[in-house]
């Protein structure tokens, strides 16, 4: 079937599926820094790529036959793409709630936006800083606060031994520093 014969209403549907998921009922928590880093790129593309792209979609619909000129298709499936992410962000940065991990109190426990370095039974040291869903990424040791080493974290304190559940079973890791940076 035809692009053209399906509802925008589910293509959107498949978009949504494959953004990270809030838990329901939760807050959209991230840092100062991924709040301002998904407002540079919801301003990037609205200030820069998508201007640029309308004009050439314009220029390549002037050119006539739309139906095998690459550069209308191609252009009117990315400013699709680009309008989406731009609903996405729009919507994610309404709803956030920003937190400064610098004004947590209780700063001996681990919570949203800690730095914690931890151990496991083989001695391997790792460190993860506990940020939003949206501004997450494991090979820079930032990791969601829904994810299982997070929510195994949360809460405890230097010293503590926290199992976090893994495909391969049960895996202990101990806390040995936390920080707020």
């Amino acid at each position: 079937m035809s692009k053209a014969f399906t509802k925008e209403s589910e293509q959107e549907e498949d978009d949504e599926l494959s953004a990270p998921a809030l838990p329901v009922g939760t807050h959209n928590y991230m840092t100062r820094k991924g709040f301002v880093q998904l407002k540079a790129e919801l301003d990037q593309l609205l200030r820069v790529e998508r201007p640029e792209l309308v004009q050439v979609v314009s220029w390549a619909a002037s050119n006539g036959d739309r139906s095998e000129n690459g550069d209308y298709i191609y252009g009117k499936r990315r400013l699709r793409e680009i309008d989406r992410r731009i609903r996405f962000l729009i919507k994610r940065l309404e709803t956030a709630t920003v937190v400064d991990p610098l004004a947590q109190e209780n700063v001996d426990q681990v919570f949203f936006g800690a730095t914690v370095r931890v151990s496991d039974a083989a001695g391997e040291e790792g460190e993860y800083q506990i940020v939003g869903v949206d501004e997450a990424n494991a090979s820079d040791g930032r990791i969601s606060w829904i994810s299982p080493i997070a929510t195994a974290l949360l809460r405890a304190r230097e010293g503590d031994t926290v199992k976090v559940p893994t495909p391969s079973g049960p895996r202990e890791l101990d806390v040995l520093e936390i920080r707020y940076i």
